[in-house]
């Protein structure tokens, strides 16, 4: 079978892989409650609970997307609402530097999304949810921007044993 039948069939299958990093006292409260109450959202995401956003090393994101993450979500507290009094606010700055170097590296910046959701909002959960779902399938598989760095992940994941539970798709 050829390269070209192998990518087409690969195509037919594919459906958008996301992670996402949520804040464990508001936007993961926010996941619990949208599952705790029975709420249909699409189920392409691997939520990973990071106790603040304000902590998230952006090469986390990067290392996701070379994992083969089609999108990466960061859902933190509302600015106000954050436990660790400003942890938000790092989390937005680092959200927005962190765009131009991902245009840098051949990664649309569009396929990193942050947002805030707080424990009492499952509903804007779930949405947001199928709506991110619905704008990875219009962008497509992030292997068409990185090639065979980001194809090459998904299908080999042994040879990366330090980003295992990004990619273990």
């Amino acid at each position: 079978m050829s390269q070209v039948e192998v990518t087409q069939s690969s195509e037919q299958k594919w459906e958008p892989h996301i992670l996402t990093f949520c804040c464990n006292w508001c936007s993961y409260a926010g996941a619990d409650g949208a599952g705790t109450s029975r709420m249909q959202y699409a189920s392409n995401a691997r939520v990973i609970r990071v106790m603040c956003t304000g902590r998230l090393n952006p090469m986390f994101i990067v290392q996701g997307f070379l994992s083969g993450a089609d999108i990466v979500m960061v859902l933190g507290c509302h600015f106000g609402d954050c436990h660790y009094l400003k942890g938000n606010f790092a989390c937005n700055a680092r959200m927005t530097l962190l765009k131009p170097y991902l245009q840098a590296i051949g990664i649309n910046p569009e396929r990193l999304y942050w947002d805030q959701i707080s424990a009492s909002e499952g509903v804007k959960f779930a949405e947001t949810m199928d709506n991110i779902v619905k704008k990875a399938q219009e962008l497509g598989p992030i292997a068409n921007e990185l090639g065979v760095h980001a194809h090459g992940a998904r299908q080999n994941k042994k040879a990366r044993a330090t980003a295992e539970d990004i990619s273990d798709w």
